[in-house]
């Protein structure tokens, strides 16, 4: 079965969400985005998450000692590179942090080359704004990695999600935009995206 992860979490009221139905992750977007939240406000969001819940760090093009600093202070567990690092970066990163890195890979037509370093691959729909389209990619490019150790993303909801697990055996499935109403996190969309996942 595939992990859930939701992220943009940005309120008090997602945290509230996220620990009736407990995702495997929740993210926390600290890149510029509508759903950023600044190192404050993710402390307070962390210290009223279910501690079962791991939370994932969205980074892009960041200095690694400010990620290092954010998982040293127990904000996140992971982290999740969104923008041009590159596996040289990702070797100093890992050299000087000790969590898992997630490496997203954006995907239009094919499959471009991918990095060796990553923990995990995260594939994603190609766009300007680095993810958070709302938009799908052809699934039919990642066939050939079906099952493989890697997270999901783009354009999922609870209307396609239980086919993007049947066709790529993802290790996780990644939503925002897909768990929204008028841009704000929907708990019941959560509830559903989350129970589609896993069968209930």
């Amino acid at each position: 079965m595939s992990k859930v992860k939701i992220c943009g979490l940005c309120r008090e009221e997602d945290i509230e969400a996220v620990n009736i139905v407990l995702p495997d992750f929740i993210g926390f977007v600290f890149a510029q985005s509508r759903r950023r939240v600044d190192m404050k406000t993710a402390v307070v969001l962390k210290e009223k998450l279910d501690p079962r819940v791991g939370t994932v760090g969205v980074f892009v093009n960041e200095r690694i000692e400010t990620i290092a600093e954010t998982y040293q202070s127990g904000v996140i567990d992971w982290a999740q590179l969104h923008g041009d690092e590159d596996d040289g970066y990702i070797k100093r990163f890992k050299d000087n942090c000790g969590c898992p890195v997630i490496k997203s890979v954006s995907v239009g037509d094919v499959l471009p080359s991918l990095p060796a370093l990553p923990d995990y691959l995260l594939f994603d729909t190609m766009s300007k704004q680095r993810g958070g389209t709302g938009r799908t990619f052809n699934w039919d490019v990642l066939k050939s990695i079906r099952g493989s150790r890697f997270f999901l993303s783009g354009g999922l909801s609870a209307a396609n999600v239980a086919e993007a697990t049947h066709t790529l055996a993802p290790f996780c499935v990644d939503v925002s935009s897909g768990v929204e109403t008028d841009g704000i996190k929907d708990a019941d969309k959560i509830k559903k995206f989350v129970y589609t996942v896993r069968g209930i």
